[in-house]
């Protein structure tokens, strides 16, 4: 019976590819082709270029080597290897509607899809449990040297969990209508184990965990902020002696601008929401296409595929373009970046290493106020 089935797979698998192929190229029209390639081209130059910046800018200027930037650097490296390593070819395959570079460098591709991806995803959820320590629970236990090791860790990680696939454990299906190798259709359960592993570990968790560590620094900074206004007089003695102000024995009037501390939180919430809307429907469309025989050999399968991988590249692209928008320092160094007659914007003032923890900004401790 299992031989059977063995011969009977062995013979959709031959039968399937030029009866689908004619169909994708029958249901795809030229005009749909042309904007999936412009799209892409776009999405690979602007993640190419932008991430290339950001890992430059931090390479270059010791000033930027802070944990949270050394993060950012080692995100962006892993979209920018995503950029070099997976989207070229990708749209080749969407020009040629057909896979055509072999089934050897079908497992190394999704290996290197899925390595660059598991990567950024963890840089993403270290991120956000560090600003949750820093704001939620005071603490401030991520120095540079930390950082250079978690992402140490998590590069091996990533590794760990990927590599399998270059090996062809799970096999990996050539689809003769996706513009990539992608997971497909299997009864296997250590197949669909690995499929459902991965989906945990790349969307599932990470989102869990993040959306819990957002919604209690929500929770801390509606706190802080009410209880800023209820007593908008008064500092603590020991945020006095840490500015300067010593001497002073009683409240001192002051207004403190809440956007120095919701900024950087702001910043990792809306890369966030990036990453869930564009990885989200790519989540589910791996587990349905292991799990759903008619969608896999489903005629629109390439169009489908086509809109939700890119949906993914997205991310890569706008990372970048998000730092620029709401990072000061990456917007001036990039500025500082360009040449003379390259730049339309006034130069602005060069930027300065912090001079205090995080947590200092959002707690003076026991018998104090919360600032």
């Amino acid at each position: 019976m299992a031989n059977i089935s063995a011969s009977s797979h062995g013979l959709l698998e031959e039968v399937l590819p030029t009866a689908v192929s004619s169909e994708t190229l029958q249901g795809v029209s030229l005009p749909l082709q042309v904007f999936f390639c412009l799209v892409m081209v776009v999405i690979l130059l602007v993640a190419l270029l932008g991430n290339m910046v950001v890992c430059l800018m931090v390479y270059q200027r010791s000033a930027m080597r802070s944990a949270i930037n050394i993060l950012l650097a080692s995100l962006a490296f892993s979209d920018l290897m995503l950029a070099i390593l997976n989207m070229p070819f990708a749209l080749v395959t969407v020009l040629t509607t057909t896979w055509v570079f072999g089934e050897l460098f079908c497992r190394v591709s999704a290996m290197l899809f899925w390595f660059f991806v598991t990567e950024g995803v963890a840089i993403l959820l270290i991120i956000s449990i560090d600003r949750f320590l820093i704001i939620v629970q005071k603490l401030d236990k991520l120095s540079p040297q930390r950082a250079k090791m978690v992402i140490v860790v998590t590069w091996s990680f990533a590794f760990v969990l990927s590599f399998p696939l270059a090996l062809g454990s799970p096999p990996l299906h050539i689809h003769p209508s996706a513009p990539q190798c992608v997971f497909g259709y299997s009864t296997e359960p250590g197949y669909r184990a690995y499929v459902l592993i991965l989906m945990l570990v790349v969307f599932f968790i990470p989102f869990t965990v993040m959306l819990y560590n957002f919604m209690g620094i929500l929770n801390t900074i509606r706190h802080n902020a009410t209880r800023i206004h209820s007593h908008p007089d008064s500092i603590c003695l020991s945020q006095a002696n840490k500015l300067g102000l010593l001497g002073l024995h009683r409240p001192i009037p002051m207004n403190i601008d809440m956007s120095f501390k919701t900024r950087a939180f702001t910043t990792i919430l809306i890369l966030f929401s990036v990453f869930t809307v564009c990885w989200a429907p790519f989540t589910a469309y791996c587990l349905v296409a292991t799990f759903s025989n008619s969608f896999y050999h489903e005629v629109s399968f390439f169009q489908v595929s086509t809109w939700i991988l890119w949906l993914s590249y997205l991310k890569s692209a706008l990372n970048p373009l998000i730092y620029y928008w709401r990072i000061k320092k990456f917007r001036d160094a990039c500025i500082n970046l360009m040449p003379k007659y390259c730049t339309f914007l006034p130069h602005l003032p060069g930027n300065t290493k912090r001079r205090i923890q995080p947590s200092a900004v959002y707690v003076c401790g026991e018998h104090r106020s919360t600032v």
